[in-house]
């Protein structure tokens, strides 16, 4: 005898296909072209969607902007002589009286060694007082030495030499050869000199980033201008903090591509077609190469010019598309420029999320009917 499953029974297992198929949706990397769209303002979003082409790229690619200020460009160069707070100098007297201020009739020459350039530019020379030292050359300290010791006894000899510059030092850190506090001496009274004397830089130096901090203001610039512009080979001064770094920026790559990744950048200038290529290129499988989008949040000067509004008063989110398959779309991702913290994504082909929505689809359909029949064998007692 063959046993029918009820209608009840027919009734739940109906419902279980429609509740499979309902919540049938398959796995997939990422937004479609239709729901990044969506984003606009013109539609449900905030962020502005942009085709990328020759006025588009002339008004985003703006370079990272380094560069010393006039504060540290303009810091005249120190003399190799020149006396500084810290520094200590030698001081001998010598007397035309036999018994004198400072010297006796054994002793005619009086030596004062090891005065340290006190916080305010002084050293104390018995019965001459404080005389003022920082910024003078030995010969002009000499002079004022002479001048106040000329009020005690006459016309005394005095003889200054700079014994030591512990107060001139700059600390160099980071990819250098050799990380160390150095003193400012006539041969490295430059950062480019200064950089040889900690041993050069350890890292490319197309990636390389120069900082230096003087007092509160601190200024960077890439190693290469250094040597492409000499004025930025500025003066050194006591106290001068440099901070030898690579390249930190980085750029997010997602979607139908070779690698999803976190990329460093390993150049000053990096493009779309670069920066895909750094990861694999598009996944030829999968990819669809009219929705290659580039993420990212603008400063209100460049939006402005990028979505023609002179209006606009804040930072945008702007949503660039790079369509490869247009008659210059390789043109134009060649020349769109990757900055800092940009996100690029690339679609999947249309045909791809239908093939996978269609296979999900079947596997439910199979493990759906699957289950009736289970449940009929059940029921008919087989």
């Amino acid at each position: 005898m063959i046993v029918r499953p009820s209608r009840r029974a027919r009734r739940l297992a109906l419902g279980a296909l429609l509740v499979a198929l309902g919540a049938c949706t398959a796995p997939r990397p990422g937004p479609n072209m239709n729901e990044i769209f969506a984003g606009s303002v013109m539609r449900e979003g905030n962020a502005y969607i942009v085709a990328v082409g020759d006025r588009v790229n002339r008004a985003a690619n703006v370079p990272m902007a380094l560069g010393f200020s006039d504060s540290l460009r303009q810091a005249r160069l120190l003399g190799g002589d020149t006396i500084r707070t810290g520094d200590t100098v030698s001081v001998t007297v010598y007397e035309n009286v036999p018994e004198g201020l400072l010297t006796s009739v054994d002793t005619r020459g009086a030596q004062l060694t090891e005065l340290q350039v006190d916080d305010q530019g002084y050293i104390y020379v018995p019965f001459a007082g404080r005389v003022r030292a920082a910024g003078q050359s030995p010969e002009a300290l000499r002079s004022a030495i002479s001048e106040q010791l000329d009020q005690q006894t006459p016309d005394p000899q005095v003889y200054v030499s700079r014994t030591g510059g512990d107060g001139a030092t700059v600390s160099v850190v980071g990819r250098v050869g050799a990380q160390g506090v150095y003193p400012i001496e006539r041969p490295n009274r430059r950062l480019t000199a200064m950089l040889a004397t900690a041993g050069g830089v350890s890292i490319e130096t197309q990636t390389a980033v120069v900082s230096v901090a003087r007092g509160s203001v601190t200024d960077r610039i890439w190693l290469e201008d250094l040597f492409e512009y000499p004025q930025l080979d500025i003066a050194m001064r006591g106290g001068d903090r440099i901070f030898v770094e690579a390249d930190q920026r980085r750029f997010t790559v997602l979607g139908a591509t070779g690698e999803q990744a976190l990329v460093t950048f390993d150049q000053r200038q990096l493009t779309a077609i670069e920066a895909l290529a750094q990861v694999g290129g598009l996944d030829a499988t999968r990819a669809d190469p009219t929705g290659v989008f580039v993420f990212r949040d603008e400063p209100v000067e460049v939006a402005r010019n990028v979505l023609g509004q002179p209006n606009l008063q804040t930072d945008t989110r702007i949503v660039y598309v790079l369509d490869l398959t247009a008659p210059n779309g390789m043109f134009m991702a060649r020349d769109f420029q990757i900055r800092d913290g940009d996100t690029i994504y690339v679609t999947e082909a249309s045909s791809v999320a239908w093939n996978r929505q269609i296979a999900t689809l079947s596997g439910t359909l199979s493990a759906t009917g699957t289950a009736v029949t289970t449940y009929n064998r059940a029921s008919s007692g087989g």
